[in-house]
Protein backbone atom coordinates (compact mmCIF):
# COMPACT_ATOMS: atom_id res chain seq x y z
CA UNK A 1 0.00 0.00 0.00
CA UNK A 2 2.83 2.40 0.86
CA UNK A 3 4.45 1.65 -2.50
CA UNK A 4 1.22 2.57 -4.33
CA UNK A 5 0.90 5.78 -2.33
CA UNK A 6 4.54 6.61 -2.99
CA UNK A 7 3.98 6.06 -6.71
CA UNK A 8 0.94 8.35 -6.55
CA UNK A 9 2.95 11.00 -4.70
CA UNK A 10 5.65 10.81 -7.37
CA UNK A 11 3.11 11.26 -10.18
CA UNK A 12 1.39 14.20 -8.52
CA UNK A 13 4.66 15.86 -7.55
CA UNK A 14 6.06 15.40 -11.04
CA UNK A 15 2.86 16.83 -12.55
CA UNK A 16 3.60 20.19 -10.97
CA UNK A 17 6.86 20.47 -12.90
CA UNK A 18 5.42 18.85 -16.04
CA UNK A 19 2.53 21.30 -16.40
CA UNK A 20 4.15 24.51 -15.25
CA UNK A 21 7.26 23.95 -17.38
CA UNK A 22 5.26 23.81 -20.62
CA UNK A 23 6.37 26.83 -22.62
CA UNK A 24 4.40 28.81 -25.24
CA UNK A 25 5.73 26.70 -28.12
CA UNK A 26 4.79 23.43 -26.41
CA UNK A 27 1.32 24.74 -25.57
CA UNK A 28 0.90 25.84 -29.19
CA UNK A 29 1.77 22.32 -30.39
CA UNK A 30 -0.81 20.85 -28.01
CA UNK A 31 -3.46 23.26 -29.31
CA UNK A 32 -2.68 22.28 -32.89
CA UNK A 33 -3.12 18.58 -32.05
CA UNK A 34 -6.76 19.23 -31.15
CA UNK A 35 -7.00 15.86 -29.34
CA UNK A 36 -9.04 15.20 -26.19
CA UNK A 37 -5.90 14.83 -24.08
CA UNK A 38 -4.35 18.05 -25.38
CA UNK A 39 -7.63 19.90 -24.78
CA UNK A 40 -7.62 18.69 -21.18
CA UNK A 41 -4.03 19.85 -20.71
CA UNK A 42 -4.82 23.30 -22.11
CA UNK A 43 -7.98 23.45 -20.00
CA UNK A 44 -6.00 22.75 -16.83
CA UNK A 45 -3.38 25.36 -17.73
CA UNK A 46 -6.07 28.00 -18.29
CA UNK A 47 -6.68 27.93 -14.51
CA UNK A 48 -3.14 27.64 -13.11
CA UNK A 49 -4.06 28.59 -9.53
CA UNK A 50 -6.76 25.93 -9.39
CA UNK A 51 -4.40 23.35 -10.91
CA UNK A 52 -1.66 24.15 -8.40
CA UNK A 53 -4.13 23.99 -5.50
CA UNK A 54 -5.38 20.58 -6.70
CA UNK A 55 -1.82 19.22 -6.99
CA UNK A 56 -0.83 20.49 -3.54
CA UNK A 57 -3.97 19.10 -1.89
CA UNK A 58 -3.40 15.69 -3.49
CA UNK A 59 0.31 15.62 -2.71
CA UNK A 60 -0.10 16.59 0.94
CA UNK A 61 -3.00 14.17 1.45
CA UNK A 62 -0.98 11.29 0.00
CA UNK A 63 2.12 12.20 2.04
CA UNK A 64 0.10 12.31 5.27
CA UNK A 65 -1.31 8.87 4.46
CA UNK A 66 2.23 7.58 3.84
CA UNK A 67 3.41 8.92 7.22
CA UNK A 68 0.49 7.31 9.07
CA UNK A 69 0.99 3.96 7.35
CA UNK A 70 4.75 4.12 7.88
CA UNK A 71 4.22 4.71 11.58
CA UNK A 72 1.94 1.68 11.73
CA UNK A 73 4.41 -0.38 9.70
CA UNK A 74 7.28 0.69 11.93
CA UNK A 75 5.36 -0.60 14.93
CA UNK A 76 4.81 -3.94 13.17
CA UNK A 77 8.42 -4.40 12.06
CA UNK A 78 10.03 -3.24 15.27
CA UNK A 79 8.55 -4.11 18.64
CA UNK A 80 8.36 -1.72 21.53
CA UNK A 81 11.07 -3.80 23.20
CA UNK A 82 13.47 -2.84 20.37
CA UNK A 83 13.03 0.88 21.01
CA UNK A 84 13.08 0.28 24.77
CA UNK A 85 16.52 -1.40 24.47
CA UNK A 86 17.82 1.56 22.40
CA UNK A 87 16.41 3.93 24.99
CA UNK A 88 18.00 1.96 27.83
CA UNK A 89 21.39 2.07 26.11
CA UNK A 90 21.02 5.81 25.57
CA UNK A 91 20.01 6.38 29.20
CA UNK A 92 22.96 4.30 30.42
CA UNK A 93 25.31 6.17 28.06
CA UNK A 94 24.37 9.68 29.19
CA UNK A 95 23.49 8.73 32.75
CA UNK A 96 27.13 8.98 33.77
CA UNK A 97 27.09 12.64 32.81
CA UNK A 98 24.39 13.32 35.36
CA UNK A 99 21.62 13.63 32.74
CA UNK A 100 18.45 11.68 33.49
CA UNK A 101 15.79 10.61 30.95
CA UNK A 102 12.39 8.99 31.28
CA UNK A 103 12.76 5.51 29.74
CA UNK A 104 9.23 5.29 28.25
CA UNK A 105 9.39 8.82 26.86
CA UNK A 106 12.77 8.16 25.29
CA UNK A 107 11.46 4.99 23.61
CA UNK A 108 8.55 6.92 22.06
CA UNK A 109 10.95 9.64 20.92
CA UNK A 110 13.21 7.15 19.12
CA UNK A 111 10.23 5.49 17.46
CA UNK A 112 8.96 8.81 16.10
CA UNK A 113 12.48 9.95 15.19
CA UNK A 114 13.30 6.83 13.15
CA UNK A 115 9.90 6.98 11.43
CA UNK A 116 10.28 10.66 10.48
CA UNK A 117 13.84 10.24 9.22
CA UNK A 118 13.00 7.15 7.16
CA UNK A 119 9.78 8.56 5.68
CA UNK A 120 11.38 11.94 4.93
CA UNK A 121 14.27 10.28 3.13
CA UNK A 122 11.95 8.10 1.04
CA UNK A 123 9.52 10.93 0.23
CA UNK A 124 12.23 13.41 -0.74
CA UNK A 125 14.16 10.91 -2.87
CA UNK A 126 11.33 8.98 -4.54
CA UNK A 127 8.41 11.39 -4.13
CA UNK A 128 10.08 14.70 -4.97
CA UNK A 129 13.58 14.67 -6.49
CA UNK A 130 13.33 11.67 -8.82
CA UNK A 131 9.86 12.43 -10.31
CA UNK A 132 10.67 16.12 -10.77
CA UNK A 133 13.89 15.32 -12.62
CA UNK A 134 11.92 12.97 -14.88
CA UNK A 135 9.12 15.53 -15.35
CA UNK A 136 11.58 18.25 -16.29
CA UNK A 137 12.93 16.07 -19.10
CA UNK A 138 9.66 14.45 -20.23
CA UNK A 139 7.15 17.17 -19.32
CA UNK A 140 4.76 16.63 -22.26
CA UNK A 141 4.72 12.84 -21.77
CA UNK A 142 3.87 13.12 -18.07
CA UNK A 143 1.36 15.91 -18.74
CA UNK A 144 -0.47 13.65 -21.19
CA UNK A 145 -0.43 10.74 -18.74
CA UNK A 146 -1.85 12.83 -15.90
CA UNK A 147 -4.33 14.86 -17.96
CA UNK A 148 -7.36 12.64 -17.31
CA UNK A 149 -6.71 11.95 -13.59
CA UNK A 150 -6.02 15.61 -12.84
CA UNK A 151 -9.06 16.72 -14.82
CA UNK A 152 -11.32 14.43 -12.77
CA UNK A 153 -9.66 15.20 -9.44
CA UNK A 154 -9.74 18.93 -10.20
CA UNK A 155 -13.53 18.76 -10.46
CA UNK A 156 -13.85 16.55 -7.37
CA UNK A 157 -11.65 18.82 -5.27
CA UNK A 158 -13.14 22.00 -6.73
CA UNK A 159 -14.70 23.26 -3.44
CA UNK A 160 -11.44 22.82 -1.52
CA UNK A 161 -9.23 24.22 -4.28
CA UNK A 162 -11.56 27.21 -4.76
CA UNK A 163 -11.27 28.02 -1.06
CA UNK A 164 -7.47 27.94 -1.16
CA UNK A 165 -7.35 29.93 -4.42
CA UNK A 166 -9.57 32.68 -3.00
CA UNK A 167 -7.60 32.70 0.25
CA UNK A 168 -4.29 33.00 -1.60
CA UNK A 169 -5.65 35.81 -3.80
CA UNK A 170 -6.78 37.77 -0.75
CA UNK A 171 -3.44 37.24 0.97
CA UNK A 172 -1.56 38.18 -2.19
CA UNK A 173 -3.53 41.44 -2.55
CA UNK A 174 -2.88 42.33 1.08
CA UNK A 175 0.84 41.63 0.82
CA UNK A 176 1.06 43.45 -2.52
CA UNK A 177 -0.69 46.48 -1.02
CA UNK A 178 1.72 46.53 1.92
CA UNK A 179 4.67 46.13 -0.44
CA UNK A 180 3.37 48.95 -2.64
CA UNK A 181 3.05 51.27 0.35
CA UNK A 182 6.58 50.35 1.47
CA UNK A 183 7.96 50.89 -2.02
CA UNK A 184 6.32 54.31 -2.33
CA UNK A 185 7.67 55.28 1.07
CA UNK A 186 11.18 54.32 -0.09
CA UNK A 187 10.76 56.39 -3.25
CA UNK A 188 9.52 59.40 -1.28
CA UNK A 189 12.53 59.06 1.02
CA UNK A 190 14.87 58.98 -1.98
CA UNK A 191 13.19 62.09 -3.37
CA UNK A 192 13.61 63.90 -0.04
CA UNK A 193 17.32 63.07 -0.10
CA UNK A 194 17.49 64.63 -3.55
CA UNK A 195 15.96 67.83 -2.20
CA UNK A 196 18.59 68.10 0.51
CA UNK A 197 21.39 67.66 -1.98
CA UNK A 198 19.94 70.07 -4.55
CA UNK A 199 17.46 72.56 -3.07
CA UNK A 200 16.99 74.20 -6.50
CA UNK A 201 15.17 71.13 -7.84
CA UNK A 202 11.88 71.72 -6.00
CA UNK A 203 9.77 71.67 -9.17
CA UNK A 204 11.31 68.41 -10.38
CA UNK A 205 10.80 66.87 -6.93
CA UNK A 206 7.13 67.88 -6.86
CA UNK A 207 6.70 66.33 -10.29
CA UNK A 208 8.35 63.08 -9.19
CA UNK A 209 6.11 62.88 -6.13
CA UNK A 210 3.05 63.48 -8.30
CA UNK A 211 4.09 60.66 -10.62
CA UNK A 212 4.54 58.27 -7.68
CA UNK A 213 1.05 59.06 -6.37
CA UNK A 214 -0.52 59.26 -9.84
CA UNK A 215 -2.38 55.94 -9.63
CA UNK A 216 -3.89 56.84 -6.25
CA UNK A 217 -5.61 60.05 -7.38
CA UNK A 218 -9.33 59.75 -8.13
CA UNK A 219 -11.18 61.65 -10.83
CA UNK A 220 -13.07 63.72 -8.25
CA UNK A 221 -9.78 65.20 -7.03
CA UNK A 222 -8.94 66.76 -10.41
CA UNK A 223 -12.34 67.34 -12.02
CA UNK A 224 -14.09 70.66 -12.53
CA UNK A 225 -17.18 70.59 -10.29
CA UNK A 226 -20.71 70.88 -11.67
CA UNK A 227 -20.99 74.49 -10.49
CA UNK A 228 -17.87 75.45 -12.46
CA UNK A 229 -18.78 73.61 -15.66
CA UNK A 230 -19.37 75.84 -18.68
CA UNK A 231 -21.97 74.11 -20.83
CA UNK A 232 -24.58 75.21 -23.37
CA UNK A 233 -28.27 74.50 -23.67
CA UNK A 234 -29.13 73.00 -27.03
CA UNK A 235 -32.05 75.45 -27.31
CA UNK A 236 -29.99 78.66 -27.37
CA UNK A 237 -29.45 80.64 -30.55
CA UNK A 238 -26.29 80.67 -32.60
CA UNK A 239 -25.53 84.24 -31.51
CA UNK A 240 -25.80 83.28 -27.83
CA UNK A 241 -23.57 80.28 -28.46
CA UNK A 242 -20.84 82.39 -30.04
CA UNK A 243 -20.90 84.73 -27.03
CA UNK A 244 -20.44 81.80 -24.62
CA UNK A 245 -17.59 80.45 -26.74
CA UNK A 246 -15.90 83.85 -26.78
CA UNK A 247 -16.32 84.48 -23.05
CA UNK A 248 -15.26 81.00 -21.90
CA UNK A 249 -12.24 80.48 -24.13
CA UNK A 250 -12.74 76.70 -24.03
CA UNK A 251 -12.19 74.52 -27.09
CA UNK A 252 -14.86 71.98 -26.08
CA UNK A 253 -18.25 72.57 -24.51
CA UNK A 254 -20.78 70.01 -23.23
CA UNK A 255 -24.24 70.42 -24.74
CA UNK A 256 -27.23 69.51 -22.58
CA UNK A 257 -31.00 69.21 -22.79
CA UNK A 258 -32.88 70.88 -19.90
CA UNK A 259 -30.05 70.37 -17.35
CA UNK A 260 -26.53 69.00 -16.92
CA UNK A 261 -27.87 65.55 -16.02
CA UNK A 262 -28.88 65.12 -19.66
CA UNK A 263 -25.70 65.68 -21.67
CA UNK A 264 -26.40 65.27 -25.39
CA UNK A 265 -22.88 65.61 -26.72
CA UNK A 266 -19.75 67.72 -26.99
CA UNK A 267 -19.38 70.79 -29.21
CA UNK A 268 -15.90 71.32 -30.63
CA UNK A 269 -15.25 75.01 -31.18
CA UNK A 270 -13.03 74.30 -34.19
CA UNK A 271 -16.12 72.89 -35.94
CA UNK A 272 -17.63 76.39 -35.77
CA UNK A 273 -14.77 78.12 -37.58
CA UNK A 274 -16.13 77.55 -41.06
CA UNK A 275 -19.59 78.71 -39.99
CA UNK A 276 -18.76 82.05 -38.38
CA UNK A 277 -20.52 83.91 -41.20
CA UNK A 278 -23.82 82.12 -40.58
CA UNK A 279 -26.88 83.98 -39.31
CA UNK A 280 -28.60 83.71 -35.95
CA UNK A 281 -30.91 80.94 -37.20
CA UNK A 282 -27.98 78.61 -38.03
CA UNK A 283 -28.64 75.04 -36.77
CA UNK A 284 -25.40 74.68 -34.82
CA UNK A 285 -26.83 71.61 -33.03
CA UNK A 286 -25.90 69.53 -36.10
CA UNK A 287 -22.23 70.07 -35.23
CA UNK A 288 -22.55 68.45 -31.79
CA UNK A 289 -20.64 65.18 -31.52
CA UNK A 290 -22.44 62.40 -29.68
CA UNK A 291 -19.30 60.48 -28.68
CA UNK A 292 -19.39 61.30 -24.96
CA UNK A 293 -17.14 59.58 -22.43
CA UNK A 294 -18.74 59.03 -19.02
CA UNK A 295 -16.62 58.04 -16.04
CA UNK A 296 -17.57 57.16 -12.43
CA UNK A 297 -16.37 59.42 -9.63
CA UNK A 298 -14.33 56.60 -8.06
CA UNK A 299 -12.20 55.99 -11.15
CA UNK A 300 -8.48 56.67 -10.88
CA UNK A 301 -6.95 59.22 -13.23
CA UNK A 302 -4.43 56.72 -14.63
CA UNK A 303 -7.37 54.59 -15.77
CA UNK A 304 -9.14 57.64 -17.22
CA UNK A 305 -5.96 58.55 -19.08
CA UNK A 306 -6.03 55.12 -20.74
CA UNK A 307 -9.67 55.75 -21.69
CA UNK A 308 -8.69 59.06 -23.27
CA UNK A 309 -5.96 57.32 -25.25
CA UNK A 310 -8.14 54.45 -26.46
CA UNK A 311 -11.16 56.64 -27.31
CA UNK A 312 -9.02 59.52 -28.64
CA UNK A 313 -10.91 62.02 -26.50
CA UNK A 314 -9.88 64.88 -24.23
CA UNK A 315 -12.96 65.30 -22.05
CA UNK A 316 -15.04 63.04 -19.80
CA UNK A 317 -18.28 63.66 -17.92
CA UNK A 318 -17.99 62.55 -14.28
CA UNK A 319 -21.17 60.91 -12.99
CA UNK A 320 -22.34 59.56 -9.65
CA UNK A 321 -23.83 56.13 -8.95
CA UNK A 322 -27.25 57.31 -10.15
CA UNK A 323 -25.97 58.75 -13.43
CA UNK A 324 -26.17 62.37 -12.33
CA UNK A 325 -23.49 64.76 -13.56
CA UNK A 326 -20.94 65.72 -10.91
CA UNK A 327 -18.60 67.62 -13.19
CA UNK A 328 -16.12 67.05 -15.98
CA UNK A 329 -12.48 66.06 -16.25
CA UNK A 330 -10.15 66.83 -19.12
CA UNK A 331 -6.77 65.65 -20.30
CA UNK A 332 -5.37 68.99 -19.16
CA UNK A 333 -6.65 68.34 -15.61
CA UNK A 334 -4.77 65.04 -15.53
CA UNK A 335 -1.57 66.59 -16.90
CA UNK A 336 -1.75 69.38 -14.32
CA UNK A 337 -1.78 66.76 -11.57
CA UNK A 338 1.74 65.81 -12.66
CA UNK A 339 3.38 68.98 -13.96
CA UNK A 340 1.38 71.67 -12.17
CA UNK A 341 -0.88 74.41 -13.49
CA UNK A 342 -0.97 74.89 -17.25
CA UNK A 343 -1.94 78.46 -18.04
CA UNK A 344 -2.84 79.86 -21.44
CA UNK A 345 -3.94 83.20 -22.84
CA UNK A 346 -7.51 82.67 -21.64
CA UNK A 347 -6.61 82.10 -17.99
CA UNK A 348 -6.60 84.99 -15.55
CA UNK A 349 -3.57 87.11 -16.31
CA UNK A 350 -1.09 87.48 -13.52
CA UNK A 351 0.57 90.79 -12.86
CA UNK A 352 3.86 90.79 -14.72
CA UNK A 353 7.04 92.18 -13.25
CA UNK A 354 9.07 94.32 -15.65
CA UNK A 355 12.81 94.72 -15.15
CA UNK A 356 14.84 97.26 -17.06
CA UNK A 357 17.82 95.69 -18.76
CA UNK A 358 21.21 97.30 -18.79
CA UNK A 359 22.27 99.06 -21.95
Amino acid sequence: MIILLLFGSALVSGSEIAYFSLGPNEQKLLQEENSLTSKRIIGLLEKPRRLLATILILNNTINIAIVLLANHLMGSLFSDAFFTRISQQTVDLVGGAGIHFNLDGTAIFFKIFFTVVLVTFILVLFGEITPKIYANIHNIRLARFMASPLNVLSNVLSPASSFFVNFSKGLEKRLARNRQVSLKADIDHAIELTVRQDPSSDEEVDMLKSIVKFSEVSVTQVMRSRLDVVAVDEQISYKELLKIVKDSGFSRLPVYEEDLDHIQGILYVKDLLQHLHEGEDFAWQNLVRNDVLYTPESRKINELLKDFQSRKLHMAIVVDEFGGTLGLATLEDIMEEVIGDIRDEFDDKEELEYIQLDD
